[in-house]
């Protein structure tokens, strides 16, 4: 399971041009799902996204996390995460788990972090989305477990 983990001002994601969610500061976090990935390393990464500290305190440092900042987090599907371009110029996706075994693990984790006392807001699994995102920083961290 691997994550991109962006610190976002206000972000907003659409399908077909209709607004689906949308946050005004915290993490926009692209959450790719490998194939074999389980409901231990889903739990995993929730704790590591819930409790990660990339914003600022008072000093300027990178002390508190999203909840410490009353910030939410748009959790977005992303298997292209698991892209191969090893062998060409075409990614191969065999990486990515299928969607059948992938819903799943991506609802859990935002419910874990929902539990965590975090407001997530969620696109869409498997549909084109478009997202309109306002870096703050800009902060990006990626994470694998």
């Amino acid at each position: 399971m691997k994550a991109v983990i962006q610190r976002v001002g206000r972000t907003a994601l659409s399908v077909d041009n209709k607004l689906i969610s949308e946050i005004s500061s915290g993490l926009a976090v692209y959450l790719g799902i490998k194939a074999g990935d389980t409901k231990e390393q889903a739990a995993a990464m929730a704790k590591r996204i819930a409790a990660l500290r990339i914003f600022e305190d008072e000093n300027g440092k990178m002390n508190l996390s999203v909840k410490d900042t009353g910030g939410e987090i748009l959790l977005i599907s992303q298997f292209t995460l698991y892209g191969d371009c090893s062998h060409g110029n075409r990614p191969s996706f065999t990486e990515a788990e299928r969607p059948e075994r992938a819903e799943p693990l991506y609802e859990y984790v935002a419910d874990l972090l929902c539990g965590y006392g975090i407001s997530v807001k969620q696109g869409v699994f498997g549909a084109d989305m478009k997202i309109e995102q306002y870096n703050d920083g800009p902060v990006t961290i990626i994470y694998e477990v």
